[in-house]
């Protein structure tokens, strides 16, 4: 279970902040072959704040994360839960804002559940 927890985490910090540097390099989405008029009836003209949020909020937490667990830290769990909910409630507020479903919104969704469901376990609160 760490090993997969660790896995993850890594995952999630790993494509988070290298989709977040591609959108701010270059905040017309091309880059990720991503339309701009997604962003019809958001709060942005494109993808740089998107971009900025992934890669630091979303992308540093994991990151955290991965780091913490690497050390065996006593948070690290805390942390993994952290960058769980970060990635569960970018991905809610990406359908709530876009409103469209695409494959890849699944997989780190259930990316984030699992992250936040096994850190959990091994934090000690579940009885297995």
């Amino acid at each position: 279970m760490k090993t997969f927890l660790f896995i993850l985490i890594s995952f999630v910090a790993l494509t988070a902040i290298i989709s977040g540097l591609l959108l701010i390099s270059n905040p017309n989405g091309s880059i990720l072959h991503l339309q701009p008029d997604v962003l019809n009836g958001t709060p942005f003209t494109n993808f740089l704040i998107p971009g900025i949020i992934l890669a630091t909020v979303v992308g540093g937490t994991n990151l955290l994360a991965v780091f913490f667990n690497m050390q065996a830290h006593p948070g690290r769990y805390t942390w993994a839960m952290a960058g769980g909910m970060m990635t569960c409630g970018w991905i809610v507020v990406q359908i709530l804002l876009i409103n469209t479903f695409y494959w890849l919104q699944f997989i780190y969704i259930a990316a984030g559940l699992s992250t936040i469901l096994i850190a959990y376990q091994l934090k000690g609160k579940w009885a297995v």
